[in-house]
């Protein structure tokens, strides 16, 4: 093992430092003001490491790790496009990072006037009346428009409809928010193609439901063909249709969610609008609703006054803050810049693009994958497996194998509609040679599966981390450096 390849605990050596604070030059005890029983008794234990050992170990995990920039990242449901380095380059400025968001209305105006074209054109592609940029992420997105869903029932004084419709394809965020917000779920059924099944879907409608929450196109990545159909069926039962923005990319330049009858909606920033995402954030989820629910929209807003100036205005009935300030802005600005740059002309390609690329990867493979649902997908779709089964390789070893080969492996085992799930989402950004070279290897692995299953079985074999126990990974974790030593020693 190289030097920089291990932790950063064993290249510690007592007596080493990289830098030491200066002793306190305050004759005041700066922790004199502290309760006894917090203060420390004993130093940290912490590596004791010179500055060129912690600059070389962190350089040379960070070039370790996989993402959009280094290679190809299939994750279904998670859009992993490219993020353009203008984007970084105009959220980075001096002008937008150094504002202060106490500071007066007046003196921020070029960023209010970002703000408030950004909710312009985000509800000119949704087709709905108007947006707020304040949830930090799609998740909050969902929370924030399913208080807007009942907020808006409560307002009217029909505090009865506390139910809201679920799909059993959803992402697993639907119903964690809607329990969240104090909504009660329940579920319909879908069919074979992940669709609604509107005949499930009939007896649940009554004075009792506040709503449904759907993607279109749908969780197996094919658009709900019925879905005017449940837009007039909620409706008329006097619920709402919240659609889950996770899956918009495919239908940009192509069909808004206002056209298709949904009321409330978030957008996924930094999927949809190639803003960086992953490993917790930072995200932005803003929330759009149709023309008669603006006012419940959080505070605080942002309002072009007649005169052209921008001023943040609150509104008496709306639901409520539920983030401080405007969101994550320096977000917001990389999606601005996303769309500036595509420009109307070229944004209306993103969804043709990503379906044509989708549906291009599905049948080069479904010789050697098992295709449960036929027909042409959206952005994403699903393989149920290898198509021979014979061998014992499963899902879980052609995706450990993908990375032998230099590849992020695809979402797994989601949705739970089939027992060996491989979502497949390329996107619209990625090259004909990419796909193909990534058509290539998927085959390899199914030929390796069947002649040699024992070697897909036991991947990854190139990585630095080989294969990983983890069912004793995850009842037994390792979370500190003690329990490693003590582990290795045993």
């Amino acid at each position: 093992m190289k030097v920089y390849d291990k932790m950063i605990f064993e290249l510690s050596r007592p007596g080493r430092v990289g830098y030491e604070l200066p002793a306190n030059e305050f004759k005041n005890d700066a922790l004199a003001g502290l309760p006894a029983d917090l203060k420390r008794n004993e130093p940290l234990d912490l590596p004791e490491v010179s500055e060129m050992d912690v600059v070389r170990h962190f350089t040379n995990l960070s070039s370790k790790n996989f993402g959009v920039d280094t290679g190809f990242y299939p994750l279904g449901s998670c859009t992993m496009k490219y993020n353009p380095k203008i984007n970084e380059e105009i959220a980075s400025l001096g002008e937008f990072a150094g504002l202060h968001p106490l500071q007066p209305a007046e003196t921020a105006q070029g960023a209010l006037e970002v703000y408030y074209n950004l909710q312009q054109m985000l509800a000119e592609i949704a087709g709905l009346s108007e947006f707020t940029l304040n949830p930090y992420a799609g998740a909050h997105g969902e929370l924030t428009g399913l208080m807007v869903m009942r907020e808006y029932h409560n307002q009217r004084g029909d505090t009865k409809r506390r139910k809201v419709i679920v799909p059993d394809s959803a992402h697993g965020t639907n119903p964690a928010s809607a329990m969240v917000s104090g909504l009660e779920v329940v579920q319909v059924k879908s069919k074979p193609n992940g669709s609604i099944d509107v005949e499930d879907l009939k007896p649940l409608l009554n004075d009792e439901v506040a709503g449904i929450m759907m993607t279109n196109p749908n969780t197996l990545g094919m658009f709900e063909t019925e879905i005017l159909e449940i837009a007039d069926l909620v409706h008329k039962a006097g619920g709402l249709l919240y659609y889950d923005g996770a899956n918009l990319n495919p239908l940009l330049g192509k069909v808004r969610p206002g056209d298709m009858g949904f009321d409330i909606m978030h957008i996924n920033l930094h999927k949809t609008f190639s803003t960086p995402h992953g490993g917790g954030g930072p995200g932005a989820g803003p929330v759009g609703v149709r023309k008669g629910l603006e006012h419940l929209l959080p505070n605080p807003r942002v309002v072009k006054e007649a005169d052209g100036r921008f001023t943040v205005k609150p509104e008496d009935r709306s639901l409520g803050s539920i983030s401080t300030f405007f969101g994550n802005f320096g977000v917001l600005l990389k999606a601005y810049a996303y769309i500036l740059s595509l420009g109307k002309e070229n944004l209306k390609n993103v969804g043709p693009m990503a379906t044509l690329n989708a549906n291009y990867i599905k049948e080069s493979l479904k010789d050697d994958y098992l295709l449960p649902i036929p027909g042409n997908c959206k952005h994403e779709f699903v393989f149920d497996g290898l198509k021979d089964k014979s061998t014992g390789v499963t899902t879980l070893n052609v995706a450990k194998r993908l990375l032998d080969y230099g590849f992020h492996a695809p979402t797994i085992y989601f949705p739970l509609l089939f027992h060996e799930s491989m979502m497949i989402e390329p996107t619209e950004t990625e090259s004909l040679e990419t796909l193909d070279e990534f058509i290539d290897v998927m085959h390899r692995v199914a030929r390796e599966a069947s002649e040699n299953p024992d070697l897909v079985k036991d991947a990854p074999v190139t990585t630095i981390v080989r294969k990983l126990d983890e069912t004793t990974a995850a009842k037994h974790p390792i979370l500190t450096y003690k329990a490693y030593v003590a582990a290795k020693e045993a």
